[in-house]
């Protein structure tokens, strides 16, 4: 055993524990090590791991730099640091066309501490705090072109907390967000020219409760209340060029739909009386 033990300083791959057990079949190698805890511990196989992870193992002492393969593969899954037989300190992850997935701080075992995970093209895909392994506190997130997409806090591997909604590197929106869904209050912005296109509350990512709409000239067009991100209940229009109300009245599933009172841009009442699906319903 002592010649293996002095192996056991050189083990760095696959390769060469194929090289120690090479007398035997792959199934009978698997059997060899699990059984023999003398073995484990000198070509420091972690077979804990092995079962947990089902059909990955380690090589590399329990203390300080080691790596992971998946069984009878030459395919590198993991190197860095370990402590107590876990991954512990800065380290690389790779998927099993060897691209890097992930590069950050590990503790016990899991990721915890600030970390970036990347798009199989290479390209940035989160950069930001983790506690035991999900996403927690604040990060970014980027499409697989590496454009910013979202920016703010997390919790338990969600979105939770205050944050901000990019397209094509524009903010469109901006509030609070509840188990990955805009929750709370919030405001949307107009694609391209960034002006407020909403602001108001949200429920589930839909807007929720009340709210004021404006057009892309930055003029008051709604406001009043929201259901499932539909105008709903009583609300006022306004004329988009003037600001001057136009409707004010009952809603339902976006439409006038009730009782309301409809004007001109010369202040002056042209309809009151019912409302449905749009249109006049008492028409005189």
């Amino acid at each position: 055993m002592s010649k293996i033990n002095e192996m056991n300083h050189n083990i760095n791959s696959l390769y060469i524990l194929k090289e120690i057990l090479s007398f035997v079949k792959t199934k009978p190698k698997l059997y060899i090590i699990i059984y023999n805890k003398h073995l484990q511990k000198s070509i420091g196989v972690d077979i804990e791991y092995y079962k947990k992870q089902s059909g990955k193992y380690k090589i590399g002492a329990k203390k300080g730099k080691g790596k992971e393969y998946i069984l009878n593969t030459n395919k590198l899954i993991f190197e860095g640091e370990y402590l107590n037989g876990r991954r512990h300190g800065i380290l690389n992850e790779f998927n099993q066309n060897k691209n890097l997935i992930f590069k950050g701080e590990y503790l016990n075992g899991e990721r915890n501490g600030k970390g970036k995970e990347f798009h199989n093209n290479g390209k940035l895909k989160f950069e930001g705090e983790y506690l035991n392994r999900e996403r927690n506190g604040k990060g970014k997130e980027f499409n697989d072109k590496g454009t910013l997409i979202f920016e703010g806090d997390y919790l338990n591997g969600k979105r939770n907390g205050k944050g901000k909604d990019y397209e094509d590197g524009e903010l469109i929106f901006e509030g609070e967000y509840l188990n990955g869904e805009r929750n709370g209050k919030g405001k949307e912005y107009y694609y391209m020219n960034g002006k407020l296109k909403f602001e108001g509350e949200y429920l589930n990512g839909q807007r929720n409760g009340k709210g004021k709409e404006y057009h892309y000239n930055n003029k008051l067009i709604f406001e009043g209340t929201f259901f499932k991100g539909n105008r709903n209940g009583k609300g006022k229009e306004y004329y988009y060029n003037n600001g001057k109300l136009k409707y004010e009245g009952e809603f339902l599933n976006g439409k006038r739909n009730g009782k309301g009172k409809e004007y001109n841009d010369n202040d002056e009442l042209i309809f009151e009386g019912e409302y449905l699906n749009v249109e006049r319903w008492n028409k005189e």
